[in-house]
Parts: C-alpha cells; structure tokens; sequence
C-alpha cells in the first residue's frame, strides 16, 4: 500500500500531537482590587490585584491568587502568568474568562511545570459602574468573584 508524503505527515501528526494534560482544577473565591486612576481627563476603575483563596473540589483550602498574577499553592509552587488572550464571560457582570502563558514557575509541587493556565466560569468581578472621579482619586474597591482556574 503506498502513502503520500502529505498522508504520512498527517498520520505522524495525530500520533504525535497531544493536547496539554490538565494537571490541576483549582476554584478561586476572593475579590477582584480595583483602584480610582484618572487617565488624561477622564477617571476609570483600574485592576490592582485579584486576591483570592484557592480550593479543590472539596472546598479545602489549596493555596492562593494574587498579584502577578501569581497562583502560589500550600506545597510551596508557584506559576506567574502572562495573559494572551480574553473570552467574554458568560454572565454579564463576570470577569472576562482568560488564556494565560506561563512566565515563570518555582518551588516543586504541582504547579512547577505548568505552560499554561485558563480561568473560566467566572461568576463576578466586573469594576463598578461609577464611583470613580476627582474625589475618589486613589480608592480601593474589592468585587467579590469566583472562578476556576484550570493549569496545563
């Protein structure tokens, strides 16, 4: 039976190729930190941070979200993030759901060899629709949100 090149390369491909295996679920529930900034003569709700606890599917606490963003669990690896890409979120005053490059990894556990990171099901953490001007230059606000974050 002959093949052609083209029919090979396909058939290596599909051998070959694999999908990321997910290595961790992890459910976020924290808040979404927003400071009043003013940009030339207009003022918006800027995000800080996210600072959030992570569970597993039993609710236990396994670590914890925040600046970076960083995802840091109680085994003692952590991963910083890059976001690459923004889906809209089903509801619609829920936080965007996002594609994540890996930048950085440290610590051994379970995040150590994560490439990439997704958050999804996102219920929450949208800024405020006002409440942002002159006089609240500076402010903090903190919008409770919940998400999964899914590590490959």
């Amino acid at each position: 039976m002959y093949y052609s090149p083209m029919t090979i390369r396909a058939m290596l491909f599909v051998l070959v190729w694999q999908p990321p295996a997910l290595l961790l679920r992890a459910h976020a529930q924290g808040d979404q930190i927003y400071t009043c900034q003013q940009n030339a003569y207009t003022f918006s709700w800027g995000l800080k941070a996210p600072d959030a606890k992570l569970l597993d599917d039993s609710g236990r606490v396994i670590g914890r979200h925040f600046a970076g963003p960083t995802w840091q669990l109680n085994d003692g690896s952590q991963v910083v993030g890059r976001p690459v890409a923004k889906h809209d979120a089903t509801e619609p005053n829920a936080v965007p759901w996002l594609d994540l490059a890996a930048v950085s990894t440290s610590g051994h556990g379970q995040l150590e060899h994560v490439k990439t990171i997704k958050r999804v099901n996102t219920h929450g953490g949208q800024p405020p629709a006002g409440g942002c001007d002159q006089s609240h230059l500076g402010a903090e606000v903190r919008v409770p949100y919940t998400a999964e974050y899914d590590f490959y």
